[in-house]
């Protein structure tokens, strides 16, 4: 059993990164994962580690500053806050609007007024918005009482959501006959021109709704029992990182994390939400298809070889995912063992050990 529990240790992780902004890195939109990694390894029964792994994290690309507000967003106003959608210049806009509506009402109440604001914008930050939101529900629905520093934390996951807002065309109606399987398999690949560089990706999303079967696919999806579906989603795109070794190896981990993150947070929402919630995850799925894969790769067997492969029990790899520290697969490791509870299949499994072999390590030192 750690020394430090899970509450001491997500509490003592919001502390020491205060100071750290939205994002990292000179270049690009890289998420800030800190406070999503410091909390999956807490909950991974890892406590006395985190204060270590936070220091390491700090110091392996430098982050942004928190950024200033600038202009008052007036919630009850859709005319002040909507236009503000996915202008990242006013993340410390909405992060102070978050913060008084957390200061004015039950945290509970917060999420479920803004979760269907924001759910057309599930894409943000690549799914980092959403992700980092449902890390601090889980930490918040642990507390007996919640501190500053978890409604900050969820102040902030909501205001990056809102600042990255990233509205995908067209709608899903979740009245098709397909199930998940067949609405992947049925979705034609457009191959990528050249070698799959960095941009290549973005560029796809920009015109996503241009490529072949994209509306189709929106159309595709029957209706299905929430927790069921989230599973099939979770399942099948843990097969789906397996099957693509050929791309980066950690933007497909999204399309795990956020059906598994997602989960997270809707018992905490009116059953109403629920499928909306599904119809947004499959909205992104579609769109992180297209854009990345150039093919099904080997989609089509990749049950089977899972099946057939030796993989050590999650115990292991928990452990394995620990020791080899790199914040994605603290994340990852952590959404599939919890999936794999829930519906037992071997993709979950096979995918972690490809992502702690793809992904660079990043040790705890200390």
């Amino acid at each position: 059993m750690p020394s430090i529990g899970y509450q001491d240790a997500v509490n003592d992780a919001l502390e020491r990164m205060h100071d750290l902004g939205y994002e990292r890195g000179a270049q690009g939109d890289l998420a800030n994962h800190g406070p999503m990694g410091a909390e999956a390894l807490a909950v991974l029964g890892h406590g006395d580690e985190v204060a270590a792994w936070v220091e390491g994290y700090r110091t392996v690309m430098p982050h942004h500053e928190v950024p200033a507000p600038r202009f008052a967003l007036d919630p009850a106003e859709a005319t002040s806050w909507r236009p503000a959608l996915g202008d990242f210049s006013r993340a410390g806009d909405w992060e102070v609007l978050f913060a008084r509506e957390l200061a004015d009402a039950p945290w509970r109440e917060v999420l479920a007024r803004w979760w269907p604001r924001l759910l057309p914008g599930l894409l943000a930050g690549l799914t980092h918005g959403v992700i980092r939101t449902a890390h601090a529900v889980r930490s918040l629905a642990a507390a007996p009482q919640p501190t500053p520093g978890q409604l900050t934390e969820l102040a902030r996951g909501l205001a990056y959501w809102a600042a990255r807002f990233a509205h995908l065309p067209g709608e899903v109606r979740m009245r098709g006959t397909q199930d998940l399987a067949g609405a992947v398999a049925a979705l034609p690949r457009t191959p990528h021109t050249g070698e799959f560089v960095p941009g290549v990706a973005a560029r796809r999303l920009a015109v996503v709704d241009t490529l072949p079967g994209y509306a189709d696919a929106l159309d595709a999806l029957a209706p299905a029992r929430t927790q069921w579906l989230l599973s099939e989603m979770t399942t099948e795109f843990a097969g789906v990182y397996l099957a693509h070794p050929e791309l980066p190896a950690v933007p497909l981990v999204h399309g795990v994390t956020a059906p598994a993150a997602v989960r997270l947070v809707l018992p905490h929402l009116p059953d109403e939400l629920h499928e909306p919630s599904l119809a947004a995850l499959w909205h992104v799925h579609t769109a992180l298809l297209l854009a990345f894969t150039g093919d099904r790769g080997g989609e089509a067997s990749v049950a089977r070889d899972a099946a057939e492969a030796d993989v050590p029990p999650f115990e292991e790899l928990i452990a394995r995912a620990v020791s080899h520290g790199d914040e994605h697969v603290l994340k990852f490791t952590e959404a599939c063992a919890r999936e794999y509870a829930l519906r037992p299949d071997a993709r979950f499994g096979a995918a972690v050990v490809a992502a702690q072999r793809r992904i660079s390590a990043r040790p705890v030192v200390g």
